[in-house]
């Protein structure tokens, strides 16, 4: 990925622990790397294509200037955020607070904090099978579409589709969601389980009936297990509720380790259906 790098951008702050720094400030330097694609505005020569430096250093000095907070890493993580959401062509960013004048009361150079942070692609399949169905899926949306740190970016039809797992229940109706996100995995899956208790949402019986499900499907093209959530989400190669409405979204997109797209996996399910 191509970048911009703004160096040691100055600006005058009050952001601090102590009272004093929040009272008389201190001086800090801010180092960035913005990754963008620069290929259209270098043969076009056409600044619309590109990310304007000078903005993105107006919008660091202003923030700095009119907020204070105690922790560089508060100041990082937020300006990290509102850089990516006011300049769409930049897909991730490094971002450093250095602080030359920090109350160390040793001798020292500078400490600073650094982060990596940018867009995440995920897929999250939707399903509800109890009661008002049609009202709990858009409950379900909208909820999405209000997270902070989000964008929705497509939306498969709502299909029906016959319960799985062996759970004798209602039949469902699906689909599936592609979002942008800035949220780490585990903290997006804090955010869908509050959306489901939204609607009612009861963890009772494994693929039992449900107000409303929300379930990361894919995360980027990561491989994650923790204790609470497993990325790709487990056995979603052989449910074709969950294929289905990823070929309208992503058919191409390759399960990163099965290494077939979503319209083979379908595929394949539907053969060993007799669809």
């Amino acid at each position: 990925m191509d970048q911009i790098r703004i160096d040691n951008l100055e600006v005058y702050a009050y952001h601090g622990v102590f009272p004093e720094e929040n009272e008389k400030g201190q001086p800090f330097f801010i180092n960035m790397v913005l990754y963008t694609d620069l290929r259209g505005a270098g043969l076009n020569d056409d600044l619309l294509l590109s990310t304007h430096y000078g903005e993105v250093s107006h919008l660091v000095n202003d923030w700095m200037k009119s907020h204070t907070v105690r922790l560089i890493e508060t100041v990082a993580e937020t300006l990290a955020a509102e850089i990516l959401q006011s300049f769409p062509l930049i897909h991730a960013l490094d971002i450093e607070i250095r602080k030359p004048k920090a109350p160390i009361g040793l001798p020292f150079e500078s400490v600073s904090v650094k982060i990596h942070r940018g867009w995440h692609t995920v897929y999250v399949a939707i399903g509800s099978n109890m009661g008002e169905k049609d009202k709990y899926i858009q409950l379900g949306l909208e909820e999405l579409k209000k997270l902070p740190d989000t964008f929705m970016e497509g939306v498969s039809d709502i299909i029906v589709t016959k319960p799985y797992g062996g759970v004798e229940q209602e039949d469902f109706l699906n689909g599936a969601v592609k979002i942008k996100t800035l949220f780490t995995p585990e903290e997006l899956l804090v955010k869908l389980h509050e959306i489901e208790e939204m609607a009612e949402r009861k963890r009772t019986l494994r693929w039992g009936p449900r107000t409303l499900d929300l379930d990361i499907i894919f995360y980027d093209k990561i491989v994650y297990e923790s204790d609470t959530l497993i990325i790709p989400h487990v056995d979603m190669e052989n449910r074709d509720f969950v294929l289905k409405p990823m070929c309208q979204l992503a058919p191409n997109f390759r399960h990163p380790l099965l290494g077939k797209t979503m319209e083979q996996l379908y595929g394949e399910v539907c053969a060993k259906s007799g669809e």
